[in-house]
Formats: structure tokens, sequence, C-alpha cells
């Protein structure tokens, strides 16, 4: 846990980012200038219920630890895609498909306003407002963490789609043979290129358990993580230079817990844009490659505390 000590009398916002791998929450001020923040682990396996009351508990002990501020709005980014029917497209943890998001933070920080967004969508906000995509028009918004996502900015706006679903590109197709093929009958693109597809498979080839962390990690002087991380960049390439050349962006920003490994990503993915795309955009890490949801989390509920339109929540709920 990260902050300043002592008491708190200002009104204060609260970020929460529930994420496949951690939860993490920070406490800002109206202007936006976090205070304080904490990251704890999620635990897929223990369910949506277990993993929402651990982020509950992580945000109440960090407001606490700053004396009880009077809380005024609660920001939220999550993985899935959050309605008034539960967070939908949201496989990493058991029963976060039938959450409840909006009432359930709404009981717990007694009534004040919550808004949630997706959290690729939230990153897309914080880096166009204060990142790597301001004045990029449209920018693209890379996400390489547990799983596979967009978002695409335009004049300043995180584009949701009319289901929310905007730049869910780990559904998308990988050959021939899956077209018009159900989603449960093909290897849908985040279950071959994500950290989380990249850790199942280093830990198949290896018979045992391996992060996608370890397989960058160890990648020198080992050919099995070389080969696996030439196919992983070059699938992942593949899919990249066809939306590229669909949306004609500004730039490419590239954030997520996989960047850490930035350097054994980007020359792939350089050349295979300045090799297929008519007008080559840029490409460039995130300005805030680790925790850009949770900044756009933070920036969701200053908004909704100073009562203003928040256009990467829609059509996600906002209480």
């Amino acid at each position: 846990m990260h902050g300043m000590g002592g008491s708190m009398r200002g009104p204060v916002v609260l970020g929460l980012d529930f994420g496949g791998s951690k939860i993490a929450a920070a406490v800002c001020d109206l202007d936006g200038n976090r205070l304080a923040d904490t990251v704890v682990p999620t635990a897929p396996l223990d369910g949506a219920q277990v993993n929402l009351h651990r982020g509950i508990t992580a945000a109440s002990v960090l407001l606490g630890s700053l004396g009880g501020p009077r809380l005024v709005a609660v920001g939220v980014s999550t993985f899935g895609i959050p309605s008034d029917r539960g967070v939908e497209l949201a496989p990493a943890i058991p029963g976060w498909d039938s959450l409840r998001l909006d009432l359930e933070l709404n009981r717990a920080f007694d009534g004040v306003p919550i808004a949630l967004a997706t959290d690729v969508k939230a990153a897309a906000q914080a880096e166009s407002e204060t990142g790597a995509l301001v004045g990029c028009d449209p920018g693209l918004y890379l996400n390489l963490g547990t799983g596979l996502a967009v978002a695409i900015v335009a004049d300043g706006t995180v584009i949701t789609g009319r289901h929310g679903a905007s730049g869910e590109i780990g559904y998308g197709l990988r050959y021939l043979a899956d077209v018009a093929q159900p989603s449960g009958a093909r290897i849908m693109l985040e279950e071959a290129v994500s950290g989380m597809a990249l850790a199942n498979l280093a830990s198949t080839i290896a018979g045992r358990l391996v992060s996608a962390e370890q397989v960058f990690t160890e990648a020198v002087g080992d050919p099995r993580w070389d080969h696996l991380i030439a196919d992983f960049v070059a699938e992942l390439a593949f899919h990249l230079v066809n939306l590229t050349i669909a949306i004609d962006p500004a730039r490419i920003v590239v954030g997520g817990g996989m960047t850490a490994a930035w350097d054994l990503l980007h020359g792939g993915l350089r050349r295979a844009l300045d090799a297929a795309v008519p007008y080559p955009p840029e490409l460039t890490l995130a300005r805030f490659p680790f925790d850009a949801p949770l900044r756009g989390a933070m920036s969701l509920g200053v908004a909704a505390a100073r009562g203003r339109t928040v256009t990467v929540a829609e059509p996600a709920v906002s209480l």
C-alpha cells in the first residue's frame, strides 16, 4: 500500500480496477491527484463474490488509512462489459458474468455515484486524456495482458460500439475453417494470443507451471521459448496489421502486463506494420503501461463526482 499518512478532510474519489490477475485501488482528490493506492491478487478459482469482496475490503482499508475521508464517487474498470445484466464477456472469474457490480458497489459504498467501464476502454481514456494518445485521431490502444483487446479513440472519444463490445478482438477468427463456427467450436484469438494463452502453452511444453513473464525472461538461450515468442508475435502482428489497415490510426499505443517484455515484442510488430500497412502508424509503449485502467477508473469517478457525462462508460452502467 502506498500513500500519504494522516487524515484527509476534503472529498475524495475511489478508483477500482478489477483485472484477471490483480485488483488495484486508488484514492484521489477532485482534481485527480492520487493520494494512495494498493494492489491485491485475484483468486479466479474462488469465484466472483470472493474476489469482489477482496477488492471492496482493499479499498475500504485504503480509505481507512487516510483517516476515513468523505467518499463522493467511485469509478470502476473491469474485464468484461458491465451492464444492467451483469458483466458480459467475462470468463476470467467464474460468476463474474452474473455479477451486478453497480448494485454491489452501491451498497458497499453507501450509495455514492458509481461509474463503470470496460478496463481496456478505461485505459484508452486515460491515455487519450494525459498519455500517449493525446491528440491522436484516430488512435488505437492495444492491451496485452491476461487477455487481449483493443480500444479505438476518435476525436477524443473512446468508441464503445452498439453493445459496448467494440475492440473485443479476443473473439476473432484465426483460420478460414473458423468461418461460421460458434465460439465454443473453435479456438478464439485470445486463447492463442494473450498472457493467459502463452502461460498455458508454455506450461504444457515444460511440464510445469510457467508464467508469461517467465517465458520472456527465460527466452535468451532457450530455443523452446524463442520459437514460442516468435509464433506469438507473428500471430499478433497478423491481426494488428489487418486492424490497422481498417482504422488507419495516427498512433498505436501498447499497454498491459506483457509490455514488460516490450523489447521482445516491438521489433516484430514494427516490421509487420511497415511491410503491409499503406500508411504505417507510430507504434509506442503506453505512457501508463501497467496502470492505465486504474487511472481511467479514477477519471470516471472524478467525472461522476462532478456530475459530468462520461462517454467511455456508455453503454455501461452509471448510477
